[in-house]
C-alpha cells in the first residue's frame, strides 16, 4: 500500500493549480469535470496532488466546504489487491462510501476515515500517474499550459514522506486502533511535547509493506496548536504533508524567490548548533547555508551522519490549518528527530502568539 495521490477540496481549483505551479514548482498535468465538480492535477516527481472545486451546490466539494475550510479531503492509496483490502476494512467496521468499481484504468473503492477524511483505494491495471478512475474525461495538459513555469524547472520533490493527521483530545488511541485494524498500519515512534505554553502527544504509524508513515497528533492543552487547528478546521483533519527533496537548501532558496513563505527559526537555534557542525559532517559553508535558509537539523546519536533536514511553510490557505513540510533524509535517516519535532512545535507556537491565539510566554 502506497500513496497514489492527495485530494484537496478548494474553492477554486484553477486558482489553486496556478498557486502550486507558480509558488511550488509543480506542473499541471491533467484536467477534468463532471456536472458539478471541476478537477485538475498537479505533479512534482512522484508527488501527485488532485485539486477539486464545486461547479454547483450539489458537488461533494461544496458539501465539504460548508463544514470545513479548504484542505485535504482524501488520501488515495494504491493497493495490490483491492478485494482483500476491502474485506479487511469491512470486517473491522470501516464505512464504505463507494463499493468496488471497475473502469478501464483499474478498480477502486472509497471508505470513510477519521472525521471528514476519506481514503480512496485503487488497484490500477495500467501505468497511469496518478490513477484517477473516478474522474470522468480526465485530459492530459500540454506543456504549453504552464505559462508561469519556473525557469530551468526541476522536480524539487521526489515523493511524499509522510502525512500528519490531527485528532481531538482523547481520540488518539481510537484513531490508532482504527488505522491498525482497517488498513494494517503499525506503531513506530511516539512523542510527547510540552512547553510552558502548550503541548501535544503524537504517535507515528508506518505501513509494513510500503513504509508509508502516518503520524497522528492530539492536543494536551486547551491552547495547543493542534487544538487551534481543530477549531479552525472545525474538526479533525490533515495538518501537513511532508515532501521529500534531495536538495533542500537549493529547493528552499528557489521557492523563496517565488514567494513561498516559511516558518521563521530564531538565530539562537543555529548558535547552539554551530559548535556541532563538524560532528554532523557538515562543512562550515553548508552549515551557514542551512542557517540562512532556516532549516532544522537532527540526527541519530548512534549515526550522526544520518541527518534529518526539515523546514515548514506557512499555512497555505486563509485559515491557520494546512501547511507543507520539506524534508531531506541523508544517509538513509529514518523516523522523526525529536529535536526537530520540538523545534517545529515551538516555531508554530511563535506563530500562534503573533495571531493572538496563544498568550505570550
Amino acid at each position: 500500500m502506497k500513496i497514489d495521490h492527495i485530494h484537496f477540496y478548494v474553492e477554486d481549483a484553477r486558482i489553486c493549480r496556478d498557486w502550486f505551479v507558480n509558488h511550488m514548482g509543480f506542473k499541471a498535468i491533467a484536467f477534468g469535470a463532471s456536472r458539478h465538480t471541476l478537477t485538475t492535477v498537479v505533479k512534482s516527481g512522484a508527488v501527485n496532488l488532485v485539486l477539486s472545486s464545486p461547479l454547483t451546490s450539489a458537488s461533494p466539494v461544496a458539501q465539504f466546504l460548508r463544514r470545513h475550510p479548504p484542505g485535504v479531503a482524501d488520501i488515495a492509496f494504491e493497493v495490490a489487491d483491492l478485494e482483500s483490502v476491502m474485506e479487511r476494512a469491512i470486517a473491522n467496521g470501516a464505512k464504505v462510501l463507494q463499493s468496488q468499481q471497475q473502469t478501464q484504468s483499474g478498480k477502486w473503492a472509497k471508505i470513510a476515515a477519521w472525521g471528514s477524511l476519506t481514503h480512496t483505494l485503487i488497484e490500477s491495471s495500467i501505468a497511469k500517474t496518478p490513477a484517477l478512475p473516478f474522474v470522468p474525461d480526465l485530459e492530459l495538459i500540454k506543456d504549453s499550459f504552464n505559462v508561469a513555469e519556473f525557469s530551468h524547472r526541476l522536480d524539487f520533490f521526489t515523493e511524499i514522506d509522510h502525512v500528519v493527521l490531527n485528532v481531538a483530545t482523547g481520540d488518539l488511541a481510537s484513531a490508532l486502533n482504527w488505522y491498525e485494524a482497517v488498513l494494517g498500519f503499525r506503531r513506530q515512534q511516539s512523542f510527547t511535547i510540552q512547553t510552558d505554553q502548550s503541548g501535544l502527544r503524537s504517535q507515528v504509524l508506518i505501513h509494513p509493506t510500503s513504509g508509508v508513515q502516518f503520524p497522528i497528533n492530539e492536543p494536551t492543552s486547551a491552547n495547543s496548536q493542534v487544538q487551534e487547528f481543530l477549531c479552525a478546521n472545525q474538526g479533525p483533519g490533515i495538518q501537513h504533508i511532508a515532501l521529500q527533496t534531495p536538495r533542500i537548501e537549493e529547493a528552499i532558496a528557489k521557492l523563496r524567490t517565488h514567494g513561498l513563505a516559511f516558518l521563521p527559526i530564531p538565530p539562537t537555534y543555529y548558535t547552539q548548533l554551530r559548535s556541532r557542525h563538524q560532528e554532523l559532517n557538515l562543512s562550515l559553508l553548508e552549515f551557514e547555508e542551512i542557517a540562512a535558509q532556516e532549516i532544522l537539523v537532527d540526527w541519530d546519536k548512534k549515526s550522526p551522519q544520518s541527518l534529518l533536514l526539515q523546514t515548514f511553510t506557512q499555512p497555505i490557505f486563509e485559515e491557520p490549518t494546512f501547511f507543507f513540510e520539506l524534508i531531506e533524509r541523508r544517509q538513509e535517516a529514518k523516523g522523526f528527530g525529536e529535536g526537530n519535532f520540538r523545534a517545529l512545535f515551538e516555531a508554530i507556537e511563535r506563530e500562534q502568539m503573533k495571531r493572538g491565539s496563544l498568550p505570550l510566554g
